[in-house]
């Protein structure tokens, strides 16, 4: 019998692709969702990673990605929710709207997935089942510039735990929330020394450790309702 695969929502780029490619590497068969095309994509095609278009800005679009997923595989091993927008605050007319996109990718994406692909994590012949839920340090201090973005990672955290209580013993639900792991494209030496400087640990670690402790709760048997911070110590600094 084939392995059920893994679903990483948002695993076209940065954290979701390290994780991809690494759950590849040991063996696993890995589904992800994109929001555009991007040239990165034809590499995880032709490492059999299957790529599924989906639009969670609507809830038109989250039930769509959900029929399609239901159409291409009948199980799931996990789900690691890690679609994500890091879109500012606004005090113009379209504040709203972005409020309303951050909920919808942020909140009812994930809330919807685990509802309706329960069935999927119940037909995997695994003995364990995991859904885990990437958050953000910043749902612990809130933010001057991205309340929205704050705000709506701090309601995906809770839902972790009222998912872990509706679904044990069957399903493992936990979270991940790091801080800075990555720079982006342009980031200069002083932005870098900046950022090293908000954590104990003083360093930007890259995508690894991420993968270290998404590695930790899939092998894991005992962990459910739990928010694991990957933050290098920011609380200390």
């Amino acid at each position: 019998m084939s392995a059920s695969p893994i679903l990483i929502t948002g695993g076209a780029q940065r954290l979701g692709r390290h994780c991809a490619e690494q759950l590849v590497n040991d063996g696993h068969p890995v589904i992800i969702s994109y929001r555009r095309e991007r040239p990165e994509l034809e590499a995880l095609r032709e490492r059999g990673i299957i790529t599924l278009q989906a639009d969670f800005a609507s809830e038109e679009g989250i039930l769509d990605f959900l029929a399609r997923l239901k159409a291409e595989t009948r199980s799931l091993r996990a789900i690691v929710h890690n679609a994500s927008d890091w879109a500012p605050d606004s005090t113009g007319p379209e504040a709203g709207a972005t409020f309303e996109r951050l909920f919808r990718i942020h909140m009812l994406a994930p809330y919807l997935i685990n509802l309706h692909a329960r069935e999927l994590l119940a037909a995997c012949s695994e003995p364990q089942r995991d859904i885990v839920h990437m958050t953000d340090y910043v749902v612990q201090k809130g933010s001057r510039k991205h309340a929205a973005y704050a705000a709506s990672k701090a309601g995906l955290d809770n839902l972790t735990l009222s998912f872990a209580a509706l679904y044990a013993p069957d399903i493992q639900v936990n979270a991940i929330a790091p801080a800075l792991i990555m720079l982006n494209e342009g980031d200069d030496e002083a932005y870098a020394e900046k950022a090293r400087a908000k954590s104990a640990m003083q360093k930007v670690p890259g995508p690894g450790v991420i993968y270290q402790t998404l590695r930790y709760l899939l092998d894991n048997r005992y962990v459910t309702g739990a928010t694991l911070p990957v933050d290098g110590g920011r609380h200390l600094a």
